[in-house]
């Protein structure tokens, strides 16, 4: 088995691997990889003879480029008759590792969509409450502006942090369809009316100064813009919900008191609905179709994912697992309020939209956040960013 070296996950893997390896003839192993090593080697190992059995991977276009190789195992046959493992997990999680209708993965790390944490002493002290529209949100922007207070904090020197102001955009605008229609065929679909708009939305955004003026220069990795928003000097900030995690360690004193979290204002006029997501549905496990021990790889895979005892360890990690039910067993646990809130927001989510630079090919991904640093910058048209992506993908 091949998957992430993650703190919080890899002891999660680990332990089921050791109940399997208990309870079962077959005996796996499990290697893992820092992030950008794994990208490369599962690139080169799959169709090969060094491909792992059971291997992690990100769902949609990643998953996608093995499907259509024949690299991957289909589970269908195997969940219609262990139908308790696939009704174990949330539809629309499921969703993304489903590829032309059949399913290749499941969900294996918790679920992790984007939101907008922000400041509430920031806001009582503006006398303002967080928005439930996009008018609303403009005129925060002019309120927080006024008093000298960067609206949004913008880790800006990662494309990565933008794209959640497109994706949310698109589907506000113009509903999750819009952009399967780009991870399903590129092309003329990235030159939609309404994808034009919402890069439009995304560069008027920065050029009122919604991110203050030093964005392009901010990060995220070193906890910039987690500061921002900690110590005051940023109102909100747009991202996955491992920011919260992120403010327990860093800033605890700010997290237990005043960190407040909101879903993405609705766009009037826009057919997306209300509860719709983005970000990152899950991680999963798949089953290479070439495995010597295929039945074995899949019978790992359908006995733990969805087990109690995985589920349990998920959650002491601090993860919101993607299966039904879960909020019974988050009630009571360490951030209950706010990872019941999580699981909320996903398990009545009409549409969960994986992240964009994950659902496309990683090429489309690079030129992606490359344009959209651009466009946040003023440096390339919104029509200009469509035409280019057409042509890319």
């Amino acid at each position: 088995m091949w998957a992430l070296q993650d703190a919080g996950l890899t002891p999660v893997v680990k332990a089921s691997v050791d109940r399997y390896n208990k309870d079962s003839d077959n005996k796996a192993t499990l290697s893992t990889y820092i992030n950008d090593a794994y990208k490369q080697k599962i690139q080169v190992a799959m169709g090969s003879p060094n491909a792992p059995d059971v291997f992690f991977n990100w769902g949609g276009g990643n998953l996608a480029q093995f499907v259509q190789a024949d690299q991957v195992e289909p589970l269908d046959d195997t969940l219609a008759k262990k139908p308790e493992v696939r009704d174990a997990f949330l539809a629309n999680v499921m969703d993304t590792a489903k590829i032309d209708g059949k399913q290749y993965g499941l969900p294996m790390t918790g679920t992790q969509p984007v939101i907008f944490f922000y400041n509430k002493a920031v806001f009582t002290a503006a006398g303002v409450q967080p928005p439930k529209t996009y008018p609303e949100f403009l005129k925060l922007v002019d309120t927080f502006k006024s008093k000298k207070v960067t609206p949004i904090a913008l880790p800006g020197s990662q494309g990565w942090t933008e794209l959640m102001y497109a994706e949310y955009f698109l589907d506000r605008i113009g509903g999750p369809e819009k952009f399967a229609a780009i991870a399903k065929s590129g092309g003329a679909a990235w030159q939609d009316p309404a994808v034009v708009k919402a890069l439009q939305m995304c560069q008027d955004l920065a050029k009122m100064g919604a991110f203050g003026t030093n964005f392009a220069s901010i990060n995220y990795d070193n906890a910039g813009a987690s500061k921002l928003l900690a110590t005051g000097k940023a109102a909100m900030f747009l991202m996955g919900t491992w920011e919260y995690p992120n403010q327990l360690t860093n800033n605890p004193a700010f997290a237990k008191k005043d960190l407040g979290w909101f879903p993405f204002p609705t766009v009037p006029g826009g057919v997306g609905e209300p509860g719709n997501l983005v970000g990152n549905p899950s991680n999963y496990f798949s089953v290479a179709s070439g495995s010597k021990n295929k039945d074995a790889a899949i019978d790992y895979l359908t006995t733990t994912v969805a087990s109690d005892a995985y589920i349990d360890d998920l959650i002491k990690s601090g993860a919101v697992p993607a299966t039904k039910g879960a909020d019974a067993k988050l009630a009571g646990k360490p951030n209950a309020e706010f990872n019941t809130d999580v699981y909320k927001m996903v398990s009545t989510a009409p549409a969960f939209a994986q992240s964009w630079d994950q659902a496309v090919s990683p090429d489309v991904a690079k030129r992606l956040l490359s344009n959209l640093q651009k466009l946040f910058l003023q440096q390339m048209t919104a029509q200009a960013f469509a035409d280019d992506m057409a042509q890319a993908q």
